[in-house]
């Protein structure tokens, strides 16, 4: 029986998660606890994904990356890998469902990273699509557990949601994407001479996103429900510390959220979703 091994494959996406993210580990922590393995191992597999392209600077990233690809749908394919995070990671995918087409549109915006510096608005749309948005849809696919009628409906709402966390993360790393990686992600905006009109529309395009996204939560099975407001708040906090920060303090360094106030938002969100969402 496997049975062992994929409980090993899924405790070391679950370690891969909570090394990388504490933000993402505290919202996955109020799930309904059958969501728990199946959220870190679609995790396990993105930040894998990230770390070739963002990472791995002494290794020929292009090699790496095809063979992950490879092994990811080989691994979907035959429903079982010798890396443990894409054994989880196909289990998640074969039992929930998840589209081939997710996956691979992902992994065409990992693949964008190798070798794209700078976007037209058609370039950011589509790395958006595939690092952020279809990210949301595959979680979507497990929190729904198969009921499809209620995944059309929320699919928009997903996809934005994945939309503004990914946007607040090209401004909370415009330095580090800029400086260390030569990224620019937003388009037609110039770095080195960012200014507050084109940051001003980038946030207002954020908080449109927003909106939508909050809308959705809403409607979700309340076992997932806190988890997903969770992380709203936590990055709609983000946002806010970000808005309220100079653009000169912005491009010099990282904007965070302290430990001590993550901690103080999943308190404060685990009452108040009570009678939000009433």
């Amino acid at each position: 029986m496997k049975d062992l091994y994929d409980e090993i494959s899924f405790r070391i996406s679950k370690l891969t998660t909570t090394a990388y993210s504490t933000s993402f580990s505290m919202g996955i922590r109020v799930f309904n606890k059958r969501f728990h393995n199946p959220i870190y191992g679609i995790y396990g597999f993105v930040r894998l994904a990230d770390e070739i392209v963002d990472t791995f600077h002494a290794y020929d990233k292009m090699r790496l990356l095809n063979d992950f690809k490879k092994d990811t749908f080989r691994a979907i394919d035959e429903g079982i890998s010798l890396n443990p995070v894409l054994n989880s990671f196909q289990y998640v995918v074969n039992k929930y469902g998840i589209e081939r087409e997710l996956i691979e549109t992902f992994l065409l915006s990992m693949e964008m990273d190798l070798d794209k510096k700078t976007y037209d608005q058609y370039g950011y749309e589509k790395y958006i699509l595939g690092s952020a948005e279809v990210i949301g849809l595959m979680c979507l696919r497990v929190f729904l557990e198969g009921d499809e009628k209620k995944y059309m409906e929320l699919k928009d709402n997903a996809m934005s949601l994945g939309s503004a966390f990914q946007k607040i993360n090209f401004l909370r790393d415009l330095r580090a994407d800029y400086k260390t990686l030569g990224r620019t992600y937003f388009p037609g905006v110039d770095i080195s001479n960012f200014n507050e009109t084109e940051r001003r529309t980038i946030e207002e395009d954020i908080e449109k996103d927003f909106r939508h996204g909050y809308e959705g939560i809403k409607e979700l099975p309340s076992s997932v429900r806190r988890g997903v407001y969770i992380a709203y708040k936590y990055y709609y906090s983000l946002f806010n510390k970000i808005k309220n920060t100079s653009t000169t303090t912005l491009l010099n360094r990282r904007i965070r959220i302290s430990n001590t106030r993550k901690h103080w938002l999943l308190a404060i969100s685990f009452f108040k979703i009570k009678w939000l969402f009433q």
